[in-house]
């Protein structure tokens, strides 16, 4: 259950981080702007409620349908709530916040299936006039569809949950919220609370009052100051207590709550402190009629003070102090009569490291053995990471069948990878890109001692799945090869040694010469090579373009060059050098054949030596 609400908690503010500047945005001209803002100018007002009714739900559904179907998801996203604004009213209704988090996936989810559904069946020369009508067309639908049932339905909800609010603030019950605010914090579901249920409610009571408390409930500071100052003056622990300043400071000022996370851990009873901390800064703020007129991210007091109304600065400052002053006097007398008891701050700083991996998804390498998808990127995912895969897959299929091996170029690794497998020179973009995913570095795809402990790691893990489905079979690829992506003239053996940019040139001017593509590709090979070498293990290089025009590739073709005495690559030498010029993604087939095919080292070794163009060809297409 608590994986299940981290999983869906990332996945809801996953949504909302990455547009958190929108909504600062948004929150500074509400504060300064407005009436009874810090500067009250009412032509730079009217900014405010076109922000707030279509820009934040049109950037929340256009990411949640780019993590879903990737830009084509996007754009599907952003059409589809504007029929839910419409719906409500447009300005005059209620912001579409929590309507945009369910718009976005749903249109990711439509056009990554139709995507599905056409791979392998698009008729040649109709791509763009399909790709670009399915989206129209679906997009259309879908804000059909809001406009009708989503948006007066997320309209009702939003409604329910605001009077639902106003019955506890009525009642006096709302500091009670704190009893599983602080908790939750704790177990990293903080931006889920705060970003997918506090920031939507508290837009629209902000979008009628100018101020809502909502946003003060999970954002203060104070409650974690408290444990800390109490852990830096009463902790017995030397260690512990050093570091207690520095974590004030990346808390208080930096926002950074998880720093105090950790110092729970070690005393969980702890936990009471900011509990009673936050129930007494809500009840003040509920009492002085309090609010935020915008979201506090991240949690530190400089956002959490410029977001006060001018007329509230004070009983916000005073709730801040409230609730450090009362959770450092709860938790002082636990720590000092805990603290020698409790595990580490290193111990608890590790299970927070975990914990912290299963709320981002991530999977640590104790339970590597629990991935789904493994994903090989390259530079641009055409031909080294193809071949990775395809000799990696193989290799698991035996002993993990429900592991799903593809590729991919290392900028548009999929939100679903769980391992990503990347050249070292690329592992910055890898992070940058899927940073939910464990990064293993290589220097070679296809013989690395970083793929034999991936390996052995996958399949000897305790948790192993055993009750996969079994894996089709693969169906036969010998027509693969009735064009002329590979042919005769296309093997050339017995060359001499030479440099490998000549090595290259050599395989590129093949290319040209058998009509596969323009002058133009041969620097563009050249181009790849200085970004990251296309050496991928035992022996073999893939040489090929990625930098050039459309039209620079007329088709999909490969040439194979056979250098018995090697050409070095770095530190490796190649004795086949196989050229690629992919059009679409037929190459990555050929490919997969070509990598089976080599997977026997006898025939590698052979191919290496041979002069039998006929044999190579009957062993790469049969």
């Amino acid at each position: 259950m608590k994986n299940a609400l981290q999983r869906f908690g990332k996945f809801l503010s996953a949504m909302v981080m990455p547009n958190i500047g929108a909504f600062i945005a948004w929150g500074f001209i509400t504060a300064l702007f407005i009436a009874d803002g810090w500067f009250p100018n009412e032509q730079l007002a009217s900014i405010q409620p076109y922000m707030l009714t279509y820009l934040l739900p049109v950037l929340i559904a256009a990411t949640g349908g780019r993590m879903i179907g990737k830009d084509r998801g996007m754009v599907m996203g952003a059409i589809a709530i504007m029929g839910c604004i419409a719906g409500v009213g447009g300005v005059d209704g209620q912001p579409m916040l929590m309507a945009a988090m369910f718009m976005g996936p749903l249109a990711g989810w439509i056009i990554k299936k139709f995507d599905q559904m056409m791979e392998g069946h698009m008729p040649a020369g109709f791509e763009m006039l399909i790709n670009n009508f399915s989206v129209g067309i679906f997009g259309m639908i879908l804000a059909i569809f809001g406009y009708y049932l989503i948006g007066p339905l997320m309209e009702a909800i939003l409604a329910i949950l605001t009077m639902g609010v106003n019955v506890l603030i009525n009642h006096a019950l709302l500091p009670l919220v704190a009893i599983f605010v602080e908790p939750a914090k704790v177990l990293f579901l903080n931006n889920a609370i705060n970003h997918g249920i506090f920031t939507p409610i508290g837009i629209e009571q902000a979008s009628q009052t100018g101020r809502s408390i909502m946003y003060m409930l999970e954002a203060n500071p104070g409650p974690g100051l408290g444990v800390l100052l109490a852990y830096w003056i009463f902790s017995k622990d030397q260690a512990t207590k050093d570091s207690a300043p520095g974590a004030i400071i990346i808390h208080f000022f930096g926002g950074i709550h998880e720093i105090y996370f950790p110092y729970i851990l070690m005393n969980p009873i702890v936990i009471v402190a900011p509990i009673l901390g936050n129930i007494c800064a809500i009840a003040f703020y509920a009492l002085m009629g309090c609010g935020l007129q915008g979201p506090a991210s991240p949690g530190s007091i400089i956002a959490f003070m410029s977001m006060a109304p001018k007329d509230a600065i004070i009983p916000t400052a005073i709730g801040v102090i409230l609730a450090a002053g009362v959770s450092f006097a709860v938790a002082s007398p636990i720590i000092k009569m805990t603290s020698t008891k409790s595990q580490s701050l290193e111990e608890a700083q590790n299970q927070v490291s975990g914990m912290k991996a299963q709320a981002k998804g991530l999977i640590s390498a104790q339970n590597i053995f629990n991935a789904k998808k493994i994903v090989f990127a390259c530079d641009a995912g055409m031909g080294s990471s193809a071949m990775g895969a395809t000799k990696f897959r193989n290799r698991l299929k035996a002993v993990r069948p429900d592991i799903v091996v593809t590729n991919t170029s290392v900028d548009t690794i999929p939100s679903d990878c769980d391992i990503a497998v990347v050249q070292t020179v690329l592992q910055d973009r890898a992070k940058a890109c899927a940073p939910q995913a464990v990064l293993v570095t290589i220097k070679n795809f296809l013989a690395d001692p970083a793929l034999d402990e991936l390996y052995f790691q996958l399949s000897t893990g305790d948790a192993l799945v055993t009750e996969a489905t079994p894996e089709e079979p693969e169906e036969e690829t010998s027509s693969l090869f009735a064009s002329d992506v590979l042919i005769k003239d296309g093997i050339l053996l017995g060359q001499k040694s030479v440099s490998k940019e000549e090595a290259i040139t050599a395989a590129g001017h093949l290319l040209v010469q058998l009509g596969y593509v323009t002058q133009d590709y041969v620097p563009a090979m050249l181009e790849r090579e200085k970004i990251v070498t296309t050496y991928i293990g035992m022996g073999l290089a893939i040489p090929h373009g990625t930098t050039h025009g459309d039209d620079t590739i007329k088709k999909t073709g490969i040439v194979l060059l056979q250098y018995p005495d090697g050409v070095t690559f770095g530190e490796e030498k190649a004795q086949l050098v196989i050229g690629i010029a992919g059009k679409g993604g037929e190459h990555m087939e050929v490919l997969s054949k070509v990598c089976t095919a080599l997977e026997d080292e006898a025939v590698l070794e052979k191919m290496k030596t041979t002069q039998d163009k006929d044999w190579i060809l009957q062993i790469l297409t049969k």
